[in-house]
């Protein structure tokens, strides 16, 4: 018997919907379903009653929901016993996205080899989504993510990077120091996708135009639409933490935007509920210190 196909099972009961039962998963509803269907035809019994989006346990479903709790329970105990033994001691894992790796975490490790001299800090950086599973299988202990919402883990939000556009030395617009969105209609953009929510809002405000910024570059990577700007390929909305040596170089100037005005990148830090709770507050008290991120 497939563990997965019960644990749909379970999360399908409690949240009461195939849809947030995936969401809360981290995996398509398509194949929550899958896991349904597998898990029926092994008990060969229909275990939920469909009317449309509402679902419900049939009697068959009843009787079986105990004891997949009771085998998801133990399995998820038996999973962290081993995990536990198999942990080195005095070490931390951190998960982190690219840009919290490049700009954050360096002097965010110094602070915790401060507090905690004769601990190892190892470093993954993945996008969330795979954080988020490596998280949930306890191969990290603790994750720097993009806001998500899943009641399985305690989140706090970190730090708010502001997005502002930024122009090469020499542009027409960096004397001024601000613009209208309008200004900008037909200057060449390089455009820095993250798929988080923070650049949804950027996108609403380009489509809320009628000629919208022509986008020529689309880049996944901080440093490659940095570098573009500095060698006058176009203009960028960045968030302020990655530009802070070209900004203080004067190779890159911030320009004032008052319709994207409160838009910023966040940073959340997470942990699986009850668990780490020592280095959380350890890293919450460095952040609202007034530390410096150089």
């Amino acid at each position: 018997m497939n563990i997965e196909n019960i644990e749909a099972f379970v999360y399908i009961n409690h949240y009461g919907s195939f849809n947030k039962a995936a969401e809360v998963l981290f995996i398509s509803q398509p194949t929550v379903s899958a896991r349904i269907q597998s898990l029926e035809r092994e008990l060969d019994s229909v275990l939920f009653d469909r009317l449309g989006k509402q679902v419900s346990l049939t009697d068959k479903g009843r009787q079986f929901l105990p004891y997949a709790q009771q085998i998801l329970q133990t399995f998820q105990k038996g999973k962290h016993q081993l995990q536990s033994k198999a942990r080195i001691l005095h070490e931390l894992k951190i998960g982190s996205t690219v840009s919290v790796s490049n700009y954050l975490l360096p002097q965010l490790l110094t602070h915790l080899k401060q507090k905690y001299p004769h601990m190892l800090f190892k470093v993954t950086t993945e996008p969330t989504d795979v954080l988020i599973e490596k998280l949930k299988a306890k191969e990290i202990d603790v994750a720097f993510i993009r806001k998500v919402m899943n009641p399985a883990f305690q989140s706090y939000l970190f730090y708010e990077d502001p997005i502002s556009l930024y122009v090469y030395e020499g542009h027409p617009l960096a004397k001024a120091g601000h613009a209208s969105i309008l200004d900008i209609q037909f200057e060449p953009l390089v455009f820095f996708e993250c798929g988080s929510l923070d650049w949804m809002r950027l996108q609403r405000v380009f489509k809320s135009l009628e000629q919208p910024p022509q986008i020529v570059y689309q880049v996944d990577n901080l440093e490659t639409a940095k570098k573009l700007v500095v060698q006058k390929a176009g203009i960028s909305f960045l968030p302020a933490l990655s530009v802070q040596d070209e900004v203080n170089a004067g190779r890159l100037i911030p320009i004032s935007i008052s319709e994207t005005a409160g838009i910023s990148l966040r940073t959340s830090l997470i942990a699986l509920n009850g668990e780490n709770a020592e280095y959380i507050t350890a890293l919450l008290e460095h952040e609202s210190s007034g530390s410096e991120i150089d």
